[in-house]
């Protein structure tokens, strides 16, 4: 029995790793930040509705300025750790925080 707790707590310490490591971006933070509210950060889209789908990938490497397969590769960490779901749609892929994650993040932070 201890073994499988043990186990479980590894487990949920590698997730966590995994985590911390996204956060310890800069631009993967601002990228969060931005997403709290992305009409407010991002330009109109054709193609989703910034609330529902989140924000289309061009416009979030756009803002933060960097070439594209830099951009992506931020947003394939955050996507990785679960901290921002990718949803394709026509073609663009639009992102968006997955909240219930952040929280449990948040949470699991307080009982270290």
């Amino acid at each position: 029995m201890l073994e499988n707790d043990e186990a479980d707590l590894d487990e949920t310490l590698d997730e966590l790793e995994v985590v911390l490591k996204a956060l310890a971006s800069t631009r993967r933070l601002k990228i969060l930040e931005w997403l709290k509210d992305p009409a407010a950060h991002f330009p109109a889209q054709v193609h989703g509705d910034p609330v529902e789908h989140g924000a289309c990938n061009q416009f979030i490497v756009d803002k933060l300025g960097v070439s594209q397969p830099a951009g992506s590769r931020h947003l394939k960490v955050l996507v990785d750790a679960d901290l921002v779901i990718a949803t394709p749609r026509q073609g663009w892929t639009y992102y968006r925080r997955n909240e219930p994650q952040i929280a449990a993040v948040a949470r699991r932070l307080t009982e270290i």
